[in-house]
């Protein structure tokens, strides 16, 4: 099975990409985790990346294109995979469009969630990571035991520069301004799926099979 996650920032796509890849045992391909991996290396691509990153602003596609590229030419991607945070850009679908026809690899879904700035705004700017171990926690929908310090390594929870409010605000006008036409893009086939993206976990997961093989 192979889906594309679409929606802003905040949106719950990645949980949803990660409920999804394990019901069919598929990756999940985040763009989003491999920048924030190449942003921590001390390289010219990694500099550049982490400049994006910290003001909010879109990677250059012709950089999203190259890494999503060669993440398909792994062999876990054979039986299928979930894209998470990509493609961005109607130039970004389009390529990805040529990719997969040349790899004779179809998209079977396009699932879109759709939240309001507001709504992002409590999940994100709430957001608390552990640097050491990675664990995530929310100040009001799953607090650590113990403020500020992780549960797990005792760490303290740190809130990363892309989830502070100006950021926060930053990507969600990015997102729309460049990203708003994929539904349009996507919305001419059959493919396409919208969804409710301000119900709970569950509620957004059930609606999901429901809608592609459920």
């Amino acid at each position: 099975m192979r889906i594309i996650m679409l929606g802003p920032p905040g949106s719950g796509k990645g949980t949803q990409a990660k409920k999804l890849c394990e019901l069919y045992g598929t990756p999940q391909i985040s763009t989003g985790n491999i920048f924030r991996v190449a942003a921590e290396q001390d390289t010219e691509l990694g500099k550049k990346i982490k400049d994006y990153l910290d003001r909010g602003d879109l990677v250059p596609d012709e950089i999203a294109i190259e890494v999503v590229r060669k993440r398909f030419q792994q062999s876990d991607c054979e039986k299928g995979f979930v894209l998470d945070g990509f493609p961005r850009t109607n130039h970004q679908a389009e390529e990805l469009t040529r990719i997969l026809e040349e790899m004779y690899r179809p998209i079977n879904y396009v699932i879109d969630l759709s939240v309001t700035l507001n709504d992002i705004l409590v999940r994100l700017t709430g957001r608390r990571v552990c640097p050491k171990c990675g664990e995530a926690f929310h100040i009001c929908f799953s607090p650590p035991k113990q403020e500020g310090v992780c549960d797990h390594c005792e760490s303290e929870l740190i809130q990363r520069k892309d989830d502070k409010e100006k950021t926060v605000r930053n990507r969600y006008s990015v997102y729309h301004s460049q990203s708003e036409t994929l539904g349009e893009y996507y919305g001419k086939s059959n493919r396409y799926i919208k969804i409710d993206g301000a119900k709970d976990i569950s509620s957004i997961a059930e609606t999901i099979w429901s809608a592609i093989g459920g």
